[in-house]
């Protein structure tokens, strides 16, 4: 049996609730059973961000923009480090970092946008995703500048960090930080270079503690990019697509090395993680199950694609190589890594 195509949230193949959470409804608070499917959710934003017809760039020229709405999370991430934090007026349900994002109110995500909340804020800029057609159109009648953030590759990252920049007059703080990130990522691939690359499977959702419904990165995307990065091929590499659903043949007839799997969840523990490596003890043929090579990584900072990607490289190159590699770039308060411990994953 071959890997089919992922499907996205409230489509099925991720558990009952992923579309619920991807609406930004919220409740109590997760458990680590419900992380798996919301880092799953996060990864599918990634990959709607990418969906044909949406442009990068500024949509209506003129004055600098000083009150800010971000509804896409590694926007809002981008928007801090680039020094545009103090504009920012809100942001999007998901939203969890910088930590200065608590204090802010809430506007909806990629489903549920709350367009009557967006207007009375009376922002001058709302950065939007490219699929919300919807709410471009709205915001548009309103007169409000649109702003959409896209991306696709690893280099698309700090692209977009420059073209957000210039667009709200900070081309020079952005340069600065979109270097750094490429600094530290080029030194994550140069500690790594010249050792052996072993197959990596990198798993972004499955139902909690078993192998069903298992959705892992494709050969596309920044996710496939970091896995790369670091020194490792990834074993669904062949499949042109950001991600896609594996079954356990599938698997099995690839024989990872390693298995990497990224959750959302920020409040797991050792016990969390030794029950969903539980679960790959299913497959003993599997070359990661067989000589204790899956690891299990939570965080956000590893599922959204904004300047922290440089902390899921390092991470990924401890993992896969047992190597650290470097410290974040000095500079600028702004810099991304500043201020920013270094992850310590619970795997």
């Amino acid at each position: 049996m071959t890997a089919t195509e992922g499907k996205g949230p409230g489509v099925g193949g991720w558990g009952p609730g992923a579309g619920r959470r991807a609406l930004g409804v919220r409740g109590r608070a997760r458990t680590p059973a419900r992380g798996v499917f919301a880092a799953a959710c996060l990864v599918a934003v990634a990959v709607l961000l990418q969906l044909p017809g949406g442009a990068r760039g500024p949509q209506a020229p003129g004055r600098v923009p000083q009150r800010i709405v971000s509804i896409v999370p590694s926007a809002t991430e981008v928007l801090f480090a680039i020094g545009a934090g103090p504009r920012v007026a809100a942001v999007g349900s998901f939203e969890r970092f910088p930590p200065e994002v608590e204090r802010l109110p809430r506007v909806g995500a990629l489903l549920d946008p709350d367009v009557e909340r967006i207007l009375s804020l009376r922002p001058d800029l709302v950065v939007v995703y490219a699929s919300q057609t919807d709410l471009r159109a709205q915001l548009g009648r309103a007169g409000i500048p649109v702003y959409v953030y896209t991306h696709g590759s690893l280099a698309d990252i700090t692209a977009g960090m420059r073209d957000l920049g210039a667009r709200l007059g900070l081309a020079a703080q952005a340069e600065s930080a979109a270097a750094a990130v490429e600094r530290d990522l080029a030194a994550v691939r140069a500690s790594v270079a010249g050792l052996p690359r072993p197959r990596a499977l990198l798993v972004i959702g499955r139902e909690p503690r078993a192998l069903r419904a298992i959705t892992v990165s494709g050969g596309v995307g920044f996710l496939h990019d970091l896995l790369d990065l670091a020194g490792a091929d990834n074993a669904f590499g062949d499949v042109p697509r950001e991600s896609t659903m594996a079954a356990t043949e599938a698997i099995l007839a690839r024989r990872p090395d390693v298995i990497i799997e990224l959750h959302y969840d920020e409040r797991a523990t050792e016990r969390d993680a030794d029950l969903e490596r539980l679960a790959w003890k299913a497959l003993p043929g599997v070359p990661a199950v067989k000589n204790g090579r899956v690891h299990v990584l939570y965080g956000g900072a590893f599922v959204v694609p904004g300047p922290r990607v440089v902390l899921t490289a390092r991470a990924f190159a401890r993992l896969l190589h047992g190597v650290r590699s470097g410290i974040p770039s000095s500079g600028t308060a702004s810099a991304p890594g500043a201020g920013i411990p270094d992850l310590t994953p619970v795997t």
